[in-house]
This record gives C-alpha cells, structure tokens and sequence, in this order.
C-alpha cells in the first residue's frame, strides 16, 4: 500500500519535473520541451502502471477495449438516415418555436397592450 502510493508520487513528481522543464527553459527549442513533456508523461504513465490501482486501471481499459469491440455499429445508410431525421425533428420543432412565439408576440402586444 505505501509502496503504491509512493509509485504514484514519483509518477507526478515527473509529470511536474517535465511542465517545468517546459516552462522553467524558454530558451530551449518548443520541439525539444514538447518532447520532453511527452517522454515525461510516458515515463509516469509506466510508473503509475507498476502500482496495483495503474494494474486495476489496465485491466479496465483492456476489458473497456473487449466490450468495445462487442457493440454492433450501425450501417452507413442507418446513421444518415437517423442524422435525417434528427435534422428534420429540428426543423419542425424550430418553425413550432417561432410560430409559437410570434403567436405569444401578437397576444401580448396586439391583443392584451393595444400597443400594435
């Protein structure tokens, strides 16, 4: 348990190590800093993994991965039509919109004001 969170300290320890390089040396080449922010990020992420929650957090992402793999997608021809009908809905519910509040606009300020 200590041994764990001791692993996830030095992880952040060198992701924060990597943004100050990256900020701390403005004289360096924005490639070379990037890389290393990068090399950093990779060099935690191992870090973290050896720790039993980065184990728990692979095992996840490796059955997120089964599961994805699982869904049965829809077709090209059923995602535009269902894109289809999502524009129309819309639509019709846009031109409902302003009808309604140009309705609301006559009401109020023709009929209740007299101001029209």
């Amino acid at each position: 348990m200590l041994i764990d969170k001791l692993k996830l300290a030095a992880s952040a320890a060198v992701v924060v190590a990597a943004v100050g390089v990256f900020y701390g040396m403005p004289d360096m080449s924005t490639l070379v800093r990037t890389l290393i922010v990068v090399g950093g990020v990779v060099v935690a992420a191992g870090i973290a993994l050896t720790s039993q929650g980065g184990k728990s957090a692979w095992q996840f992402a490796l059955a997120t991965r089964g599961e994805v793999r699982k869904v049965v997608w829809p077709t090209r021809r059923e995602t535009i039509q269902s894109t289809m009908i999502v524009i129309v809905m819309v639509l019709v519910v846009g031109i409902y919109l302003w009808l309604l509040d140009a309705f609301s606009f006559w009401a109020i300020y023709d009929l209740a004001l007299g101001l029209g």
